[in-house]
């Protein structure tokens, strides 16, 4: 066994030539039960994790369940952030699924009258972010303790309904796997409160449920709409012909198919679709439809300006026949580069070396295609008769709505109280008040323009609480104003950045929601109503990406938005500046992933790498740019999303130009000439998977790290590698890590040996290059980890999850620990001075709390147990606390006070010394140097 262990960490040099299939389901099950054992036995986790925010800039909300007898007492399910709860109409919230194997949640059903939780893990959306779940969960005490209730590989749930009249019958809707093939989705149901489960609605394995809705007051009439979806790294298909509507009259026990030559849309453009049920016969149903819209001639005069469509088909001879003048204009407004006029461009087309359609093509990049929509788009059905005819509710087309990404919504709502009221949620959210035949917007200043959830109250007209992208809002008066609702720290971060100020400033770039920065000490809490000034603040819109902050001067920031749309920011003067690189009219347009990479070095802060499909190279801060590479990827393929495109980039710091590039498709690259050539060196990987990071070491120079990301294959194995010959060879430091896709690995600046590494379900840390890994768990809870930083002058570790926002943490002690520590009984690591405050013990008012000091004893344990720790000042011992160890890494809190007996002591030898108590009753330590001492250990702090 030993042998075979040890194999395991050997060079990998086995070369992997077909894909990886998706990650099994009893493998799953294993990594969380290994987790669980890990993090009881992990010498970290005790670390604790202070959480920084944001607050202001929420998280993407899947679902909302309200008491009907108390609308102020309501849960929130947050896609990937957890299911929080509040009593006091969302003015404070309790997270109530953290002690859960998973943060990752597709829909939520109460059992008001018995206080059960039902939580279908696994977001409905599917998004680049949606994470798998791990099935059904439950709980019968509010979550305290939950319950895995089977349908364990079905990935994404999307609906659970209860029936009212037996709590222990409930039905639910499986999407299934969202970037494979697997059987286990469809309708399922139990009778017996989750023991058991039957499938009662199968389509085909690529075709799963997305929407089951009862009928009030009845719930064996059961409607349902099936899915078909295919979702690949590089396309997204989101329709098909097995995409239609269900029926069920006998409480989810069978199912009939009720759209088939009856008004609905059939065929292979059926979209997802959403369900809202009034009566037993009146159902509405948004259809994104993905059929194309009929092209229509339109006379253009010819004085009219050009658009990039014009160019798809015009002739050579067409193109020279344009004035310069119609030609100039087209060029400008559409902000090509200074070179590219009409005299010039038209030489260049008489030349051959440019076709027409190329100044159509320059234009065209992911980011423009995804707002290009050929497609019908959003549309509203009705049915009178229960689903035996069906009939759109509107003329024309919903235009701003759903665009070409209506996969990404598809809820809609019926008032309980008004058959012809109804709301549909895309971008941005619309109410109709005559059964859909006219809409009106009900977004406003303080809403997230993307809507995922709407609870509208049966019992008061008007009475909404939306769930968007951004957060949760409510409304008393139908979504003529709204109060914005975002209590919890539920930010879903793509990226973070830590500069070096004192105190430092943190960044991250969020999910549809920008990017913001703050001092990493900011308090997040309320009081910013008070003051006008939330500590977070926003220097980007669209989805947040990467930061860089220059060092010399810290108010040029270098960000932008999905798919590669970079800023040189000015944050002194506000002025910014468009800096993504631009292709050469004639040469295919560079291809930018959805998290495009920048790289500021750190040799020379004005140059600037940034990743497409070649990596471009800066040294003017962005104004100007050059290609420093060919194609690093394996070209790309066919398909809606940018795919062949770089995702990481990482220099050397011992040498300038020693440079790694990593793609989304497998490839790793390095240059030791800076681009002047290139080799690839993952040829030993295992193919096709997304290069989630590559980092170069700190510590010497030919060492190198790189983790690759199955998420998008469902593929849920860890891979991390280390190199110390500049990637000849590899070593597999994965070992022990429970299976979870690798986003991040990051060394330590100080310890040679410690690494860390970030999963989409926690973070660990190895303290022998890899070798064993143990995970962290104070306070972080199992939640998606996409990028961690370490500020080396405070010693601290930043956490950016994609659910729960921004953590940090002191790794001062873990930078320490040697093996000569590690055999040691007892060490304690340096404690901070406190000082002494005349304010400790007392407040302004009688009423408010009295300030109260604390601080840190952090220190090593060889064996868990009960530990006594004294403080003495000089030969005085002051107080003693016994604090239960683990072992590992421990932190003791001691509030600076005197015990009784250390006062008398202390008094005794100290007949002269005055001490008084303070407001509180409690006698606070006075200025001095004080020993701290477990057994024979020692250690010290200050009172200033």
């Amino acid at each position: 066994m030993k042998s075979l262990l040890k194999l395991g960490l050997c060079l990998f040099s086995i070369t992997l030539t077909a894909q990886q299939p998706s990650t099994k389901a009893n493998i799953v099950k294993k990594s969380l039960s290994d987790k669980e054992q890990l993090t009881q036995n992990s010498i970290i986790k005790n670390i604790p994790f202070i959480n920084i925010g944001p607050t202001i800039m929420s998280g993407r909300v899947a679902d909302i369940d309200v008491n009907p007898n108390d609308p102020t007492e309501f849960y929130v399910g947050y896609a990937s952030g957890g299911l929080w709860y509040t009593n006091n109409n969302g003015t404070t919230f309790t997270p109530v699924l953290d002690n859960s194997p998973t943060q990752n949640v597709g829909d939520i059903a109460v059992d008001w009258k018995n206080g059960t939780l039902w939580v279908g893990t696994g977001e409905k959306n599917s998004s680049r972010s949606s994470y798998a779940g791990i099935g059904m969960l439950k709980s019968t005490d509010q979550g305290k303790t939950w319950q895995h209730v089977g349908l364990s590989d079905s990935h994404h749930i999307s609906r659970i309904v209860i029936n009212p009249n037996n709590p222990d019958e409930v039905v639910v809707g499986v999407i299934g796997h969202l970037y494979s093939s697997n059987k286990e989705r469809g309708i399922y149901r139990t009778t017996d409160g989750g023991k058991s489960w039957k499938r009662t609605l199968f389509v085909n394995k690529d075709t799963g449920i997305i929407d089951v809705v009862t009928t009030p007051g009845n719930f064996n009439i059961q409607y349902a709409a099936s899915w078909e979806r295919e979702r690949k790294a590089w396309n997204f298909d989101g329709d098909g012909k097995h995409s239609s509507i269900y029926k069920s009259t006998n409480g989810g026990k069978s199912w009939k198919k009720i759209t088939k030559n009856n008004g609905f849309p059939t065929g292979d453009g059926v979209g997802r679709i959403g369900l809202a049920v009034y009566d037993e016969n009146t159902v509405y149903a948004f259809h994104d439809s993905q059929f194309r819209r009929e092209e229509k001639e339109k006379k253009k005069k010819a004085s009219a300006a050009l658009t990039k469509e014009d160019f798809k088909t015009m002739s050579t001879e067409g193109f020279l026949k344009l004035t310069d003048k119609k030609l100039n204009s087209y060029l400008k407004t559409n902000g090509f580069q200074e070179k590219y006029r009409a005299e010039n461009v038209k030489q260049m087309v008489r030349a051959g070396s440019v076709k027409p359609i190329d100044l159509a093509k320059y234009l065209e990049n992911a980011n423009s295609l995804l707002f290009d929509t050929p497609v019908i788009g959003a549309e509203v059905y009705k049915t009178t008769d229960g689903g035996n005819s069906w009939s759109k509710t509107h003329e024309g087309y919903l235009d701003d709505l759903y665009y070409s990404y209506g996969y990404y919504f598809g809820e809609i709502r019926v008032d309980p109280q008004d058959q012809n009221g109804i709301y549909v949620l895309g971008v941005p959210i619309l109410k109709s008040k005559d059964g859909g035949k006219t809409f009106t917007s009900i977004s406003k200043e303080n809403v997230h323009a993307d809507h995922q959830a709407l609870w509208v109250n049966p019992k008061r007209q008007g009475h909404l609480i939306d769930g968007n992208d951004g957060g949760l809002n409510l409304s008393y008066d139908d979504g003529e104003s709204w109060t914005k609702l975002n209590v919890p720290s539920v930010g879903q971060f793509y990226a973070i950045y830590a500069d070096n100020q004192k105190p430092y400033n943190v960044y991250g770039g969020l999910q549809d929601n920008g990017v913001w920065t703050a001092p990493h000490n900011a308090r997040i809490n309320k009081r910013w109503h008070q003051s006008g000034h939330n500590p977070y603040t926003s220097i980007m819109g669209g989805d947040g990406m990467q930061v860089q902050v220059d060092d010399r001067n810290p108010n040029i920031v270098f960000t932008g938005y999905q798919f590669g749309n970079y800023f040189r920011i000015d944050r002194e003067s506000g002025r910014r500046k468009y800096i993504q690189p631009k292709h050469t009219l004639g040469e295919n347009p560079y291809r930018f992933n959805w998290q495009t990479p920048i790289h500021l070095s750190q040799h020379n802060q004005d140059i600037l790498y940034l990743g497409g499909n070649k990596l471009h190279r800066s040294l003017n801060q962005g104004d100007t740019w050059e290609t420093i590479s060919e194609d690093l990827t394996t070209g790309g393929k066919k398909g809606n999303v940018a795919y062949g495109t770089l995702t990481t980039i990482s220099e050397s710091p011992f040498q300038f130009g020693l440079i790694y590039a990593g793609s989304d498709d497998g490839y790793v690259h390095i240059s030791k000439n800076g681009g002047g050539s290139w080799e690839r060196i993952s040829d030993s990987f295992p193919k096709d998977l997304w290069v989630s990071r590559v980092i170069a070491s700190k510590h010497k120079k030919e060492r190198v790290y790189v983790a690759l990301n199955g998420y998008r294959w469902d593929d849920f194995n860890v891979y991390v590698y280390m190199s110390d010959d500049f990637g000849k060879t590899w070593k597999n430091i994965s070992r022990n890590i429970p299976t979870s896709p690798v986003n991040v690995v990051k060394e330590d600046p100080e310890n040679e040996e410690l690494l860390y590494v970030g999963t989409d379900n926690g973070v660990y840390a190895s303290f022998d290059q890899g070798n064993t890994w143990y995970p962290f768990e104070n306070g972080l809870p199992n939640v998606a980890v996409h990028d961690l930083v370490i500020q080396p002058a405070a010693k601290h570790l930043i956490v950016g999850t994609h659910g729960r926002s921004m953590y940090k943490a002191n790794i001062a002690p873990l930078q320490l620990l040697t093996n000569e520590l590690k055999d040691k009984e007892v060490h304690i690591f340096d404690v901070n001075s406190i000082r002494k405050r005349g304010s400790w013990g007392s407040s302004w008012s009688k009423w408010l709390e009295p300030n109260t000091p604390e601080m840190m004893i952090p220190f090593y344990t060889k064996a868990s147990g009960k530990r006594t720790i004294d403080i003495y000042l000089k030969d005085v011992k002051v107080n003693s606390i016994t604090v239960d160890a683990d072992g590992g890494f421990n932190e003791a809190v001691f509030d600076v006070s005197f015990s009784e007996d250390g006062r008398k002591a202390y008094e005794a030898q100290n007949k002269e010394a005055s001490i008084k108590a303070a407001k509180n009753g409690v006698y606070y330590l006075p200025k001095g140097k004080y020993t701290i001492k477990i057994g024979s250990t020692k250690g010290e702090f200050k009172v200033k």
